[in-house]
């Protein structure tokens, strides 16, 4: 067995005062994310010597809040949500032309719209990295599903 330090995420919450309301769709969006990060995560935040971790998600004063600990770690992240904005917005809009299409649309309509969410979904990721550097690390699929969970704190229903 490794001695090596375990950086993942043991535990994910997010605040309920926080979270928006959201369609079935968003919710079921909202549990996979969960689950997946879950199931197979890098989270390793700058100086921690090892988790696993806990992970708290929230909204403070328009900020998003990220509240880590475990493994002899506890910090509190701020990040603006203003650079997320624009991508976020945009995702919104295509996720709700992604989900009409699966009722009413062709194939090709809906691999179309997909493809675009997709691209819209790993621009809000690579951002996320980008401003989590020098905070936490994690891997693409990591941010991805972080990502996802960042947009429940935004859906409107």
């Amino acid at each position: 067995m490794s001695d090596a330090p375990k950086h993942f995420l043991k535990t994910i919450a997010i605040d309920e005062d926080s979270l928006a309301a959201a369609s079935r769709d968003q919710e079921q969006e909202r549990q996979v994310a969960i689950f997946d990060l879950l199931d197979g995560n890098y989270f390793e935040p700058a100086e921690a010597a090892g988790g696993p971790y806990d992970l708290k998600l929230s909204l403070i004063e328009n900020r998003l809040a990220l509240d880590i600990s475990g493994g002899g770690y506890e910090k509190r992240h701020l990040l603006s949500l203003s650079p997320f904005r624009g991508v976020i917005r945009d995702y919104f809009m295509i996720c709700d032309s992604y989900y009409q299409a699966i009722r009413n649309s062709t194939p090709q309509q809906i691999e179309a719209l997909d493809m675009g969410r997709r691209g819209l979904h790993n621009e809000g990721s690579a951002l996320l990295r980008e401003r989590l550097d020098g905070k936490v690390k994690t891997d693409l699929d990591t941010a991805r599903r972080l990502f996802t969970l960042i947009c429940a704190l935004h859906w409107r229903g």
